[in-house]
């Protein structure tokens, strides 16, 4: 057989393997899951990380009704435990359902959707209306579901009645799978008006209708089933078991700090290192590891976005995109930071720094409403950071885990800065085409008009720890985030890095093109007093061409310019930047053709 192929956006084992495409092994899922597994597991992980594929392989071993399927393991790490297989493979009744596309406006489109996915899951087995084992009603039964001529009450029973039906007909007890279990409340959630509880008139809403369902439709086949062997859930987020499961007693969750299951979603090192020896790309493994790895489930390091990844070796032709970024929507992300109104971390997170927050294992989104806290589980459950380790008091240490999420909260500084305060986006290209063009008398004038009308927004005092009064927030600090921000609209031309070691010290900000006959820019930025009263002009300017002669001085001292140069930037191809802010008015000059101010107006 030739070599094997790679291709986005698969998540059926059989059609992967059977087709000689590229296949990360992770058969040991199944051992792990049997054998190490509760009775009803529920595992969590950030979109696009695996879980629908893990399921349907899932599905190929167990399903009594693929025998054919046993061939596609033979080569794979799970056919080494013959007695496992032996015993087990394509020994159950098995049902094998995903959520993920029910993603309508309100519960009626919602409970349609419901009625048809259910319907194609019954059609599926569909052959248990020949069986001599079920009787005429349920049979009847079988045949409306089909038909979608259910009622609401029916159709909660739906899944827990098919596992009864294929319980009589194999005489075995059944393994149930449900991919993306959440998947309908986090759009009910998005969708439905805050509050999300209607106290004025007692109506459910469109949240409540859908948690009300989804406890009658998990609930009755995962609690009291006498038809299920074992069960399965996956999701992204840890729903609380005070909404759907608050009654269940009988269940594990398996979260991203748990280390059970935690090298087999995302992909490893090694993994990711025999994908790029595969496909002939590993000398640029320390570029895909700053964009595309960063993250720890459990006691396992360095898990990389396997979406990513993918779509970088399907697409190496474009270079580093953010494809696990632009793969979903993230605007319950971007709404919930900027409602929350937390700023001062956001930019500690940009800078690369990790934060101390708690992850809470269960919570339900009402919660939102009144616990901004939540904000820190909701990001690390969906992806957009990673936790690195306990901290003091049963916290962990969070942060960003590379520069494709570091786009997202970029572009949440992009929101407040757009629609906070309202600066055009004409003005914001025009301004960021004129540095890397190198009209740097232009882009300070577009940058001073930008700062003038937005830079009252932030708070540049200095911000003190309540607790250790240890100045944490300094204007030099918010001046190099705001900066950082306003670039990210280079995003896509550029790799923007910020406090990274390089030569001898850590650069503030650096702009590496993609394009390497582009120009490459080295920012370091610092921050004087403003202007006193009664300071002679003259003193005032020396200050600045003081601060200046120091900033670039620091470029060239610690030889920042090298990472360009590792890059393949030319030496006449590199402007080496310094902005200095006097009170929130820039001061910008370049190396080289250093000029000094003559005028502070």
């Amino acid at each position: 057989m030739g070599k094997k192929i790679l291709e986005i956006g698969k998540s059926d084992f059989k059609e992967i393997t059977a087709n000689n495409n590229y296949f990360v092994d992770k058969t040991m899922f199944i051992y792990e899951f049997f054998t190490e597994g509760a009775y009803v597991s529920l595992i969590t992980r950030p979109k696009r990380f695996g879980k629908t594929l893990n399921l349907s392989m899932l599905e190929h071993f167990f399903d009594v009704q693929k025998l054919e399927s046993a061939e596609l393991f033979k080569e794979f790490e799970i056919s080494k435990r013959g007695d496992f297989c032996k015993k087990h493979q394509n020994k159950y009744p098995l049902i094998n359902i995903s959520l993920k596309n029910i993603k309508e406006l309100d519960w009626e489109r919602c409970l349609e959707r419901f009625k048809s996915m259910i319907s194609e899951l019954y059609q599926e087995h569909s052959y248990l209306l020949k069986s001599n084992k079920l009787k005429d009603n349920e049979k009847q039964v079988f045949k409306n579901i089909i038909y979608k001529t259910t009622n609401e009450t029916e159709l909660k029973e739906s899944l827990v009645k098919l596992s009864k039906y294929l319980q009589k007909h194999f005489n075995k007890k059944v393994i149930i799978l449900v991919d993306e279990y959440d998947a309908p409340i986090i759009n009910a959630f998005r969708y439905t008006p805050k509050p999300i509880k209607n106290f004025q008139t007692q109506k459910l809403t469109y949240y409540e209708k859908v948690i009300n369902f989804m406890q009658g439709f998990l609930g009755d086949v995962y609690k009291g089933n006498n038809s299920l062997y074992k069960g399965l859930l996956t999701g992204v987020m840890r729903v609380g078991r005070e909404s759907i499961f608050s009654e269940w007693n009988n269940f594990s969750v398996y979260g991203i700090t748990s280390k059970y299951f935690s090298d087999k979603f995302g992909f490893t090192q090694t993994e990711t290192e025999d994908i790029l020896t595969y496909f002939n790309l590993y000398k640029k493994i320390d570029n895909v590891k700053k964009w595309y790895d960063g993250y720890k489930f459990g006691d396992v390091d360095n898990i990389y976005n396997p979406w990513s990844i993918v779509n970088y070796i399907a697409k190496k032709r474009d270079g580093f995109k953010p494809y696990w970024v632009n793969s979903g929507n993230y605007s319950l992300i971007k709404s919930r930071i900027i409602e929350t109104g937390v700023k001062d971390k956001v930019q500690e997170l940009i800078e690369g720094e990790s934060i101390d927050k708690e992850l809470k294992d269960n919570f339900v989104f009402q919660d939102f409403e009144t616990d901004n806290e939540l904000l820190w589980t909701l990001l690390t459950d969906n992806g957009y950071l990673t936790q690195t380790g306990e901290s003091d008091f049963g916290n962990y240490k969070l942060r960003i885990p590379n520069n494709e999420v570091k786009i997202v909260f970029t572009d949440i500084i992009m929101t407040w800065l757009n629609r906070e305060i309202k600066i055009t986006r004409d003005l914001l290209i025009s301004t960021a085409r004129n540095l890397i063009n190198n009209k740097i008398h232009k882009f300070e004038k577009g940058f001073r008009q930008i700062i003038g009308d937005t830079l009252s927004y932030f708070d540049t005092a200095k911000k003190t720890d309540k607790d250790t009064k240890e100045k944490i927030i300094t204007p030099e600090r918010i001046y190099h985030v705001y900066t950082l921000g306003l670039l990210t609209i280079l995003s896509d031309d550029f790799i923007i890095k910020s406090n990274r070691e390089a030569g001898e010290g850590r650069y503030d900000i650096m702009l590496i093109p993609h394009n390497k006959s582009k120009k490459g820019i080295i920012i370091e930025i610092k921050q004087i007093e403003k202007q006193k009263n009664k300071e002679d002009k003259k003193k005032f300017i020396t200050r600045i061409n003081n601060k200046i002669e120091e900033a670039l001085s620091q470029i060239d001292r610690n030889e920042y310019y090298k990472e360009l140069i590792a890059n393949k930037i030319k030496p006449e191809n590199i402007i080496k930047i310094a902005i200095i802010f006097a009170g929130k008015k820039p001061y910008i000059c370049k190396l080289p053709e250093q000029k000094k101010i003559k005028n502070a107006e």
